[in-house]
């Protein structure tokens, strides 16, 4: 592990990104995430406390559950750490564990899209390809209610899109 941000640290962890994942739409408690993600609520807890520390998530509300306090926390919605070429390489590794973990419960019924490509374009098209990816990502988000609501599919969404350095000759696959 580099020297790399803390926050970008925190993100490396297949847990804690799923964790962020499902408290986008609205705030959860260890519990809740214990539940949801069939983890122990010390270990859903640890992983929380983690994502508070670097300020990834925050406390939204304090509430009394049971006769005890209950503390839920939202994710923080702030600039992406993932344009960050320092981080890049972390995320990637968690994007790809979290994309595996999906893609063993992908409902085989269900309409799916599945890209892979590394293509030539001019810069106006990948400018006009990013923003209309960033836009899909914020309207999934924007759309996104807590686990289980009534009327909702789970979905499993993981992006990355950005541009390559071209690689030095003799450094491909095919040498």
């Amino acid at each position: 592990m580099t020297d790399a941000d803390p926050a970008l640290r925190a993100l490396a962890h297949p847990l804690r990104l799923r964790m962020l994942t499902l408290m986008w739409p609205g705030p959860m408690s260890a519990a809740e995430l214990a539940r949801e993600l069939d983890v122990s609520h010390a270990l859903a807890s640890r992983h929380l406390r983690t994502l508070a520390a670097v300020g990834l998530v925050e406390l939204a509300e304090e509430r009394t559950r049971r006769g005890g306090r209950e503390r839920r926390y939202r994710t923080v919605h702030g600039s992406p750490l993932s344009d960050r070429h320092d981080g890049a390489r972390m995320l990637a590794a968690a994007l790809s564990h979290t994309l595996q973990e999906r893609a063993a419960r992908r409902n085989p019924d269900g309409r799916g899209v599945t890209v892979d490509a590394e293509l030539w374009v001019a810069p106006e098209a990948w400018d006009t390809a990013a923003r209309r990816l960033a836009e899909i990502a914020a309207d999934l988000h924007d759309a996104a209610r807590p686990p289980h609501t009534p009327g909702t599919v789970p979905v499993g969404v993981s992006l990355m899109a950005f541009p390559l350095r071209e690689a030095p000759p003799g450094s491909g696959p095919a040498s």
